[in-house]
């Protein structure tokens, strides 16, 4: 299951957020998604917008960026909606932080395909590393989280960290995609095993090799 967040301290959050608003740049992009809806209807952007708050923040602090309780207050204000509404958007997804993170927000896929296919052991390679699951490492690097599928499902196990999905993983790969973050690289993004670009069959197709003849009903047998 997902892990339940910290909420931090509201008077210390509202003391360092509270004059937060949209940098210019974030503003273009918020009014530009708030034009594709509408007038009257600008509240359907509330995902949007939302995320736009998360990733200024996470400019500001250089991390992957959250959702204090007055940054969900403004873009409430903004959108003109009860800030209610707007908070339940913000704690339904987990795309949205509801606490600080780290620079690298791993989140594990736990559910069953992912768990079937080995998730234990990415989860072991990520405690081998130092994190712990709903924590953020002392050095502020990776936070650890379990969370709902995903939907890479047929690329099993897998993690997304930031923006990127890291798929077919095994506890050697996921060790690896750890350390080259915390030494400031790139890892390869998507599947991890060699030869594979996409969901493809690995090692190739096993069904379906040619056309079916036209002629044939699906018994086999000539019409």
């Amino acid at each position: 299951m997902a892990d339940s967040v910290n909420i931090p301290n509201e008077a210390e959050t509202r003391a360092k957020w509270g004059s937060f608003a949209f940098s210019p740049e974030y503003k273009v992009k918020a009014d530009m998604y708030i034009g594709r809806y509408p007038a009257g209807r600008q509240q359907s952007a509330v995902m949007a917008l939302l995320d736009l708050a998360q990733r200024q923040v996470g400019e500001e602090t250089q991390t992957q960026g959250w959702l204090p309780v007055p940054v969900i207050e403004y873009v409430a204000n903004y959108l003109g909606m009860p800030y209610m509404r707007t908070y339940e958007v913000a704690t339904f997804y987990t795309m949205y932080n509801l606490a600080p993170v780290g620079r690298y927000h791993v989140q594990v896929c736990g559910t069953t395909p992912c768990m079937l296919r080995g998730s234990d052991d990415i989860i072991a390679a990520c405690k081998s590393r130092g994190l712990v699951k709903g924590a953020t490492t002392p050095d502020g690097m990776f936070t650890l989280t379990e969370v709902e599928c995903m939907g890479n499902c047929a690329s099993a196990p897998m993690v997304q960290i930031n923006d990127d999905n890291y798929e077919d993983l095994d506890h050697s790969s996921m060790t690896a995609i750890l350390k080259d973050l915390a030494e400031g690289k790139q890892p390869k993004v998507g599947t991890q095993l060699p030869g594979r670009h996409t969901v493809e069959p690995y090692g190739g197709a096993t069904t379906l090799h040619a056309m079916v003849d036209k002629n044939h009903d699906y018994r086999g047998e000539w019409k």
